[in-house]
């Protein structure tokens, strides 16, 4: 049960460095955020895969994907990290290892020990690699439960549960497959340090590593600390005073000026001014931003400002682009050309498919401003991340294609990485292909309900294939996941218009596969920073896997039976929290690229067909940005302008706010440029641990408040318990547009 993997015959190249001795500066890891936190020694005799890895990590799995799955259906959905585990189980694999018996038992040819020494950092890790399995499913939204979501939900179709699993689980082992076929590219090359992973690397070594109290205060103080007061801190945004999650205290000013609350409010307008003092808020949609590198952080404040502030303005109060004063400025609903929201039931026939007369009757569908913006960046953020990739990473991905990472420069993690036996990739192939195969079956047998059929399958997993590496390298040097959501269903939807269900599920394999695989990649590199054997790895993450898919489809199926007209906001009550507003926005997603399709809106003809020149211009923008960097190589800081990262300042809005999105900047900001260029010592030895307290104690509370209070129907009804306070910013400003509690121009 235990698992003591032994060192190879060749690793006597990585065993002079566990004396703890000065490193040579060749093999020093080049990237200073990552020399400064992760351990640069290992102990290959520390057990891995024992009783209590099993047992603590599988239950670490199932609570975190019940937990994550419950709270995204809710209006104000919460994401619970893993964090929350890597506290809660030390604990209690301290106390197994004080109380488990420590003899041998025999199984067959087996032998192993519910207790073969104290619990060992190793462990934990282990363990919390299984909990990432319980969040990759349940933490993220539109991810395949989504699809199954919506298909329930939304389009009341008659699902087969058997089939609903087949599109669970083959979506992410199909995701595993990319990710062991791309480690060679992601995971061992020192560049690829994957900035979101030091958080979890410094939190472990708190935990494990006895410090000198002499030295100051302990990593592990400095966490308690931290965690009681974000604990007790969440109280206030969480449910005693919500208006901290959106302060736009430019309403209270101009409380009855429209334009006024368009610019200042959080949540419905472009929120200059207004702030966001709710950790869960800052974190929400670009992780947390003490993990993010400033030239990042930097890069997305550029977009942020030049969208939100430049763009946006012009084109709703100078040129009415789109129509856009028909609508509210922010919005995430579909309009009529009236400003009254779309009814997608009157367009759609008994299949499933889209009504062309009804359509053509009804009228015309139209989005917010900033919502058909915010789509328009995506087609820049697609062709630029493939043209990025290609230019500054090409060279390197070639040389590693040729080499297979044989020849090529390894730091002191990747030698000590060598005494272990490698997991071979034909592991991962069977994984892959065999998701593949039994995707096409389904596409055979439930050829009616899922619409998509085998070519349209093979063409998501080539789409998958392509562009898994180029956006795995952003997110692997910046900590930004630039999507394609966008591009994959304005493909499907060319050439399968008026099928929603077809596009949804070429979304999940095209798309959310990479998600998956980005998210295994992730895990993969913290088990390489941390030293453990890649075999104990791919163990965990595939039962894992298979783990958190059955328990996440299992709650979510449950809950879409039980509780009455779940997601539907007009048949629901007022104080119902089940609203489901991260999968609205998938169903949103589905009506626009499945149901009317692209080519109504973005074809010859369409209002929002100028948006497709933006393909062509993100393509072209790196170009300029790479020959400088040649021209001027001693600047190094031409180089670091990243079109991807830039662009993906304005990614995810909606449901992120422009709030959301400016706390996370000025946070990051703090951190990552002010505290690490003046206090470099101190950011060395806190600022990921108060990253992860700050998780930590925001989860704990987030979870007590809900159970204890607000699943209880215990709401408070104040004006401090009212976010934002700002009720015109969703009206519309064009002469003769009705719309329920806004006055007519």
């Amino acid at each position: 049960m235990s698992s003591k993997t032994p060192p190879n015959q060749d690793s006597s190249a990585a065993d002079k460095f566990n004396g703890g001795g000065e490193l040579p500066s060749e093999d020093r890891c080049s990237v200073e955020e990552v020399a400064l936190v992760v351990p640069e020694t290992d102990d290959p005799t520390l057990p891995v895969m024992t009783f209590r890895s099993w047992v603590l990590g599988l239950a670490s799995c199932c609570l975190l994907i019940f937990l994550n799955t419950f709270f995204t259906y809710r209006s104000q959905p919460l994401a619970i990290s893993a964090i929350l585990m890597q506290i809660a189980v030390l604990p209690i694999g301290r106390f197994m290892a004080s109380t488990l018996p420590n003899r041998d038992f025999h199984f067959l040819r087996w032998k192993f020990s519910l207790n073969p020494g104290p619990f060992n950092m190793k462990e934990h890790v282990i363990i919390t690699i299984f909990a990432n399995c319980g969040i990759s499913y349940g933490g993220g939204d539109a991810y395949s439960i989504g699809a199954i979501t919506v298909m329930k939900a939304y389009y009341k179709q008659s699902l087969n549960f058997f089939l609903a699993l087949l599109i669970v689980l083959t979506t992410q082992v199909l995701g595993y497959g990319w990710a062991g076929m791309l480690r060679r590219y992601l995971v061992d090359p020192v560049e690829m340090w994957w900035p979101a992973n030091l958080a979890q690397v410094s939190l472990f070594r708190a935990l494990h590593e006895k410090e000198d109290k002499s030295k100051g205060m302990t990593r592990m103080k400095f966490f308690l600390i931290f965690m009681g007061a974000s604990f007790i801190y969440y109280a206030f945004p969480g449910y005693l005073l919500q208006i901290l999650s959106f302060f736009s205290w430019v309403c209270w000013v101009w409380p009855h000026s429209i334009t006024a609350q368009q610019i200042g409010s959080s949540k419905g307008g472009l929120g200059l001014g207004a702030f966001s003092f709710d950790w869960a808020g800052i974190s929400a949609y670009h992780g947390s931003p003490l993990v993010s590198p400033w030239f990042s952080i930097l890069n997305v404040g550029v977009g942020f400002v030049m969208f939100i502030y430049i763009i946006v303005p012009v084109c709703y109060w100078k040129f009415n682009t789109f129509d856009a004063r028909k609508f509210p400025i922010f919005s995430n609903q579909l309009f009529t050309r009236t400003g009254q929201k779309y009814d997608t039931k009157k367009v759609l026939t008994p299949d499933f498919e889209l009504n062309v007369a009804a359509y053509n009757s009804y009228g015309k569908l139209y989005l917010s401003p900033l919502f058909a913006l915010s789509i328009g960046s995506g087609f820049a953020r697609f062709t630029a991340t493939l043209t990025h990739v290609a230019l500054f990473h090409g060279r390197d991905i070639w040389k590693q294609s040729r080499a297979a990472i044989k020849n090529a420069k390894l730091d002191i993690h990747a030698k000590l990485m060598q005494r272990y036996k490698q997991v071979p990739e034909w592991w991962f192939l069977i994984l892959l292909f065999g998701s593949i195969a039994l995707s096409l079956l389904m596409s055979f047998v439930w050829k009616d309900t899922v619409q998509l059929p085998w070519w349209g399958m093979l063409f998501a997993f080539a789409m998958a294939w392509i562009v898994t590496l180029p956006i795995g390298v952003i997110q692997a040097t910046t900590n930004q996941q630039p999507g394609y959501d966008i591009i994959a269903q304005f493909i499907i939807g060319y050439i399968l218009p008026g099928k929603p269900i077809a596009n949804l599920l070429f979304k999940i394999y095209g798309r959310i596969s990479t998600v998956h695989a980005l998210s295994f990649l992730s895990d993969l590199k913290l088990g390489h920073y941390m030293k453990i054997p890649p075999r104990c790895m791919y163990t965990a993450q595939l039962v894992g896997t298979l783990v958190a898919g059955t328990i996440n489809l299992a709650v979510a199926w449950w809950m879409l039976d039980s509780i009455e007209n779940i997601c539907d906001d007009d048949a629901l009550h007022a104080e119902s929290p089940w609203t489901c507003p991260k999968y609205r926005v998938t169903f949103d997603a589905s009506v626009i690229w499945g149901l009317i399709g692209p080519r109504r809106l973005f074809g010859p003809g369409g209002l929002y067909r100028n948006l497709v020149w933006l393909f062509l211009i993100g393509a072209v923008l790196p170009v300029p940005i790479w020959a400088l960097s040649k021209a001027f190589p001693e600047k190094k800081w031409i180089a670091l302008i990243n079109i991807p990262v830039i662009s993906y300042g304005f990614a995810g809005m909606p449901p992120a706010t422009p709030t959301n999105i400016a706390s996370w900047l000025m946070t990051g900001t703090v951190f990552n440029y002010f505290v690490f260029r003046y206090h470099k010592r101190w950011w060395q030895k806190y600022n990921y641990v108060l990253s992860a307290a700050l998780d930590a104690g925001t989860a704990f509370m987030g979870v007590l408040l809900f159970f204890a209070l607000q699943n209880a129907g215990h709401n408070l009804r104040w004006w401090g318990s009212q976010p934002d306070h700002c009720p015109l910013a969703k009206c519309p400003t064009a002469p003769g547009i009705s719309v329920k509690g806004c006055p007519v121009f």
